[in-house]
C-alpha cells in the first residue's frame, strides 16, 4: 500500500471527529462573514474609515478560510455543511444582534476570533490524531493569522 493511500485511510478512520470539528469551522467561518458585514455597513463614528476597511479585510479572509477548509474537508472523503439552517445549528459563533457601537463591534469580532481560534485548536488536535499533516499544518497557520489579528484589534481597543 503506498504512503498516500495509507495517509487516506487513517484520514478515514477518524473522519467523523475531523469532519464535525472541520464542519464547525465552516459554519462559524459562515456566520462570522456575515456578521463581519453587518458591521462593515452599519458602523458609525470617529473611526469609521479604519474599521469599514478592517471589516471588509475581515470577511475577505473568512471567505478564504471557509473556502478552505471546506476543500480540504472534500479532499479527505467529507461534506462541507453548505446551507444557512445548518451553519447557524453548528456555529461557535453568533449572529450581529442589532445596532452597537463601534468599539462594541471590534469587542465582539476579539471574542469571535477567539471562539474561532478554540474551535481550530480543536481541529488541530483531530487532525493529529487523523495523522493528518496537512490539516493539522492548515489550522495552524489559521490560528498565526487570527492571534495576529486579535493582538491588533486588542491594540486598537487600547488593551
Amino acid at each position: 500500500m503506498s504512503t498516500i493511500q495509507t495517509s487516506m485511510n487513517t484520514i478515514a478512520n477518524h473522519t467523523a471527529a475531523l469532519q464535525e470539528v472541520l464542519n464547525r469551522q465552516i459554519a462559524g467561518w459562515s456566520v462570522l462573514y456575515t456578521k463581519l458585514h453587518h458591521f462593515h455597513w452599519y458602523v458609525q463614528g470617529p473611526h469609521f474609515f479604519t474599521l469599514h476597511a478592517k471589516f471588509e479585510e475581515l470577511y475577505n479572509l473568512a471567505t478564504a478560510n471557509m473556502d478552505e477548509v471546506a476543500e480540504r474537508l472534500l479532499a479527505i472523503g467529507g461534506r462541507p455543511v453548505a446551507t444557512m439552517s445548518e451553519q447557524l445549528r453548528l456555529s461557535p459563533v453568533d449572529e450581529a444582534q442589532g445596532q452597537l457601537s463601534a468599539e462594541r463591534m471590534v469587542e465582539s469580532v476579539v471574542a469571535d476570533l477567539r471562539t474561532m481560534v478554540e474551535v481550530i485548536e480543536q481541529g488541530i488536535h483531530a487532525a493529529g490524531e487523523a495523522e493528518d499533516n496537512a490539516t493539522e499544518d492548515m489550522l495552524i497557520g489559521f490560528t498565526a493569522a487570527l492571534d495576529k489579528e486579535i493582538w491588533m484589534l486588542n491594540a486598537f481597543l487600547g488593551k
